[in-house]
């Protein structure tokens, strides 16, 4: 009897051990794939940060070339009220909006406008 109890916490201790070598391989391997993620998030937001910076360096090439000088604020402006126009938003509440007439917006916008057909096409015509 003295035997089998000694026998039976032993290896419940050899288990412990066991257990706790496994919980720290499958954590050092986990910690791995977390690390793997990390890196290739960061080579993606490096990624990001330079495209978005060559797209502001072509902007400001762009803006040279076409000798046009915006402020930032103007700038943000028209951001702003393009993104409301390209969301369905009508010029009316976009003036609102902005505190902006509504020919300042028509203005603003026009270059964005889509050319809508006008009249009827008519397949044959005599």
């Amino acid at each position: 009897m003295e035997w089998t109890l000694a026998i039976l916490f032993g290896a419940a201790f050899l288990l412990l051990i066991m257990s706790i070598a496994k919980a720290k391989q499958s954590s050092k391997a986990e910690q791995r794939e977390i690390d793997m993620i990390h890196l290739s998030v960061m080579d993606e937001v490096e990624q990001l940060q330079k495209q978005l910076r060559n797209l502001e360096l072509d902007l400001e090439i762009m803006e040279k070339k076409a000798s046009i000088q915006i402020s930032s604020n103007e700038r943000v402006i028209m951001r702003e009220v393009l993104d409301l126009y390209k969301r369905k938003y009508s010029i009316e509440s976009i003036a609102k909006q902005k505190n902006l007439s509504e020919n300042e917006v028509e203005y603003m916008l026009s270059p964005y406008f889509t050319a809508k057909d006008e009249g009827r096409k008519v397949p044959h015509e005599v």
